[in-house]
């Protein structure tokens, strides 16, 4: 059922059990303060009965990559005894995604006050060889715009 991430995928410790990333085989091809891009390829199960990507997918790969900018990927010790998580978020779908299409999510933050934040997040749908241009990775299919709360770990 779940997919081994492709060798270059680089490490974030909360993908350690975050079974929904893995089952889409999603992808993390940077990591930043406050940023994140990450990836996946549609297959058929993620489709909607139109043939084309089911906005949850869409939403899910976004949601990852917003989840990924908000968490520091190497926690100092007061940022390991907290998580952000989702506020709220809205998602605009601007054009539809295809069966074997790559999905590349740009997460950057935008503003930071206290525990509150506030991210947005460009989804584009392209070819796999967009790799190889980081800042067109295909036509625009949504943009997702994330508000963050950082709370106490549990």
């Amino acid at each position: 059922m779940s997919e081994a991430a492709p060798a270059h995928t680089l490490a974030h410790p909360i993908l350690t059990d975050d079974y929904a990333t893995q089952w889409m085989g999603l992808r993390v091809l940077s990591l930043g303060e406050g940023t994140a891009t990450v990836a996946a390829t549609l297959r058929r199960e993620m489709l909607n009965g139109f043939g084309i990507a089911h906005g949850g997918m869409v939403f899910a790969i976004a949601d990852s990559a917003f989840a990924l900018a908000c968490n520091p990927h190497s926690p100092d010790e007061d940022q390991a005894q907290t998580i952000t998580v989702a506020a709220g978020v809205d998602v605009n779908f601007l054009a539809p995604a295809h069966e074997g299409e790559r999905i590349t999510a740009i997460a950057s933050r935008r503003a930071h006050a206290g525990r509150s934040g506030l991210y947005d997040v460009r989804v584009y749908a392209g070819t796999e060889d967009a790799d190889h241009d980081p800042e067109a990775p295909g036509r625009l299919i949504a943009e997702f715009r994330g508000r963050s709360r950082t709370i106490p770990k549990r």
